[in-house]
């Protein structure tokens, strides 16, 4: 059986892959194009490869194992089409980024950007605007594995964690639970608003100026999911109105980030290069799913992390 990889993951771990009875191909997925050598190919492990590389001339390929959670690069209808299963690292990434929630939601509250920039500018002057989380409300509009490694590492601050999914269904370490119908609702009482949703046709520009009008003036907001999930100029306009307490944006609708963005110099604004999900443990936490993943479809077994390709996540 041939596989796909488009990231060597060293030879000790390819060979364990090789181990359990797979050919390995390897391509560097910035360059990739269609060769006969993958002709037959019954499995891709890739990240993003699909501007380059035609799927559909890989007449065997039975599965996709992706090394992302987001699945918006993939060609649904392509999938569809040909039956080919599609799984994601769901969780291989979510500790690092409940880390970064936490994190940026405190140096909001803690103003540390503007603590920082007078260290820089040795101005010795103490700050009496800094604010506690506790007692506040943090609302998760998504409430999959990212959400829950957050909501876990807020448990000893005293917050009240609130969520937002499809039905309101109940979830680990959330006091409450709303379905998305109540989206209006949650805005107006949370003074923290994390973005951990997927991105679907369903979620284009979710947030919007509607949206924002109905969030305190005063609420953080913070965005580890998709650029597009919010209209970047609404959030702008709002923000230069002087609305929000801060932003914290570690993902944009175009990226890089342009230099000509707004973003870039509003002071309550922290932009990070999509940079939430990068900790020593990312890539060994990665292949172990896949090597987990690749194990089950050689015994047959129900694969990790299956996605929906109809609802898109």
């Amino acid at each position: 059986m041939k596989a796909l990889f488009t990231y060597n993951y060293g030879k000790e771990n390819m060979d364990k892959i090789r181990n359990l009875g797979y050919e390995i191909v390897q391509k560097n997925g910035e360059n990739i194009s269609y060769t006969e050598e993958i002709e037959d190919v019954e499995v891709l492990v890739c990240y993003n490869p699909f501007n380059k590389l035609d799927i559909n001339k890989m007449k065997n390929l039975k599965w996709i194992q992706l090394a992302s959670i987001g699945v918006d690069q993939v060609p649904n209808s392509t999938l569809l089409e040909n039956n080919i299963i599609l799984t994601n690292n769901r969780g291989g990434y979510s500790i690092p980024m409940g880390e970064w929630v936490v994190l940026k939601t405190l140096e909001i509250y803690k103003k540390s950007a503007e603590l920082y920039k007078q260290q820089r500018n040795k101005k010795w002057k103490m700050n009496t605007s800094l604010l506690e989380i506790y007692g506040k409300t943090i609302a998760f509009i998504g409430t999959g594995s990212i959400a829950v490694e957050s909501a876990k590492r807020f448990q000893g601050f005293g917050t009240n964690i609130i969520g937002v999914n499809t039905k309101g269904r109940k979830v680990e370490y959330f006091d409450k639970c709303y379905s998305i119908d109540k989206l209006d609702e949650v805005l107006s009482i949370s003074d923290t608003v994390v973005l951990t949703i997927p991105y679907t046709e369903q979620t284009h520009h979710l947030i919007n100026k509607d949206k924002l009008n109905k969030m305190k003036k005063d609420a953080a907001f913070i965005n580890v999911s998709r650029g597009s999930i919010i209209n970047e100029q609404d959030l702008i306009n709002h923000l230069k109105e002087g609305n929000l307490l801060g932003a914290a944006l570690d993902v944009f609708e175009k990226e890089p980030l342009p230099e000509t963005s707004p973003l870039w110099e509003m002071e309550n604004v922290i932009v990070t290069s999509h940079n939430s999900w990068i900790s020593e443990m990312r890539n060994e936490r990665r292949f172990n799913t896949i090597l987990n993943n690749m194990e089950r479809y050689k015994k047959g077994e129900e694969l990790m992390n299956l996605v929906d390709l109809k609802r898109g996540y």
